[in-house]
């Protein structure tokens, strides 16, 4: 078993490395890999030393698995090349995801669409993730027409860059911008770039992914805003749904649901924050309560570590299924 973690020196490939050792993922070979810039550089895992290698040598080498974290330009060049020789790509850029001819998964939801055949598998975005993992169950059991979600994402979705503004911001240094304006003590209603409809593609990521991993006829509206947050993204969700529910039965059916945590009591100030998250896996949910202002629908506050199960640990845990199911 030989496993390729591209785009190792990242900050999600290095999140995959600390999922690898603590989920005891089998391998006998390890490759990190890296840009041009990081090639020759020592990586320390598991009491032993890597040096990072170049896309080139991967490729030769023909892991069994490749998790990529090194961008969508990155993935659409060496994937296919990857996923010619035999390897299984499992990619966290935005690349493929929308790929009709690619799979899109979260395999507590839809792992069992995965077969022997795919190359090419796409990891969603880390707000889709966690938001699908609490709306998932729900719509299976009362069917969901309608989302309005607002999210409050972490500078760690950017990446080193908007981690070192923020540092530079608090510290009254100046230094090179990540955003177009301070994240410091602000909030930006602007994550990633602005499409003709108005929307970001952040945004439109929300509605195009559930659609595709959930229910094509789910229409799904949404805000996008960053904030001064290390780790961990924030949504406040509400839900339309086609059938009438108790709340109680929607809050058990949560408890219930794999991977997912409710944390949801009012009377001890106990819901979910970023701070609570950060560095696990599930996805935290509470303040949950039916919207007074419609029959149907009911009010959520959803919380992940966007770089865990948002990224590194949904990836990982598709190379377990198919290490489990196909090799």
């Amino acid at each position: 078993m030989k496993i390729a973690i591209v785009g190792a020196t990242g900050m999600v490939g290095t999140v995959v490395l600390d999922v690898l050792r603590e989920r005891k993922i089998p391998y006998n070979e390890l490759f990190l890999v890296a840009s041009k810039n990081s090639v020759g550089k020592i990586i320390s895992f598991c009491e032993k030393d890597y040096y990072v290698i170049g896309l080139d040598e991967a490729l030769r080498k023909k892991p069994e698995i490749a998790i990529f974290s090194a961008g969508g330009e990155t993935s659409l060049i060496w994937a296919p090349k990857f996923a010619e020789v035999g390897t299984v790509v499992i990619d966290n850029s935005s690349a493929w995801r929308m790929d009709p001819l690619k799979k899109l998964i979260i395999p507590e939801i839809n792992g069992s669409e995965i077969d022997k055949t795919d190359k090419i598998i796409a990891n969603p975005n880390c707000s889709t993730i966690q938001m699908l993992m609490v709306l998932a169950p729900i719509h299976k059991k009362y069917g969901i027409k309608r989302v309005v979600v607002s999210t409050y994402q972490s500078i760690t979705g950017t990446g080193v860059k908007a981690m070192k503004q923020l540092e530079n911001e608090y510290n009254n240094i100046e230094g090179e911008m990540a955003y177009n304006y301070k994240i410091h003590q602000n909030a930006i209603p602007h994550c990633d770039e602005f499409l003709e409809n108005g929307y970001t593609k952040e945004e439109m990521k929300l509605s195009n992914e559930t659609q595709k991993i959930l229910d094509s006829s789910i229409s799904v509206s949404a805000t996008a805003v960053r904030i001064p947050v290390v780790g961990g993204h924030s949504e406040s969700i509400n839900i339309e749904l086609e059938n009438s529910f108790d709340i109680a039965d929607i809050t058990q059916l949560l408890k219930e649901t794999s991977g997912v945590t409710v944390k949801d009591d009012i009377n001890n100030l106990e819901y979910p924050m970023p701070l609570y998250s950060k560095n696990k896996d599930d996805v935290f949910v509470g303040r949950i309560r039916k919207d007074f202002s419609h029959e149907k629908a009911l009010n959520l506050w959803v919380v992940a570590d966007n770089l865990r199960k948002g990224a590194a640990t949904n990836a990982v845990q598709i190379a377990e299924k198919i290490i489990t199911d196909f090799l």
